[in-house]
């Protein structure tokens, strides 16, 4: 399961929520952002 995030207000949104349409629960936007929760380090030789 997925969490997207408004980039409106900020909602944090489940994909479960969205359904078929794409639309913020709360302020009604559709632009949404996946928000990066593990950071990758690389090193270079």
């Amino acid at each position: 399961m997925s969490t997207y995030k408004c980039f409106h207000c900020g909602a944090k949104i489940k994909s479960d929520d969205l359904d078929k349409r794409f639309v913020c629960i709360k302020c009604g936007e559709r632009i949404f952002y996946k928000p990066r929760t593990k950071m990758k380090t690389v090193t270079s030789d």
